[in-house]
């Protein structure tokens, strides 16, 4: 079985409908979250958490399998046409090991 790991950025200010949508849509469980980060993004703009540059951006990290993958992103993508402007992306990446 091929594992990926899902690496979701998004804007802090939808953090709640970013996590009802893929604990809903995905039954996801078994996450990591980092809140409050920092970034600029071409279509986002730059987020510094600070008055020039305000928000923040909080980041999703989940270890799961290639159909499981494939499912979060559909979600993401779904939620991107939803939220428009409000800035949230997602990315798949190879797990080459877990210990």
């Amino acid at each position: 079985m091929t594992n990926k790991m899902v690496m979701i950025s998004f804007n802090e200010a939808i953090d709640f409908e970013v996590m009802e949508v893929l604990e809903q849509s995905c039954a996801l469980n078994n996450y990591t979250k980092i809140p409050g980060v920092f970034g600029k993004g071409s279509s986002s703009g730059t987020h510094m958490g600070d008055d020039i540059w305000p928000g923040r951006n909080n980041l999703l990290f989940i270890c799961c399998s290639e159909k499981e993958a494939q499912a979060l992103m559909s979600s993401v993508k779904q939620l991107r046409t939803k939220l428009g402007k409000e800035g949230v992306k997602a990315f798949v990446l190879p797990v080459e090991a877990i210990t």
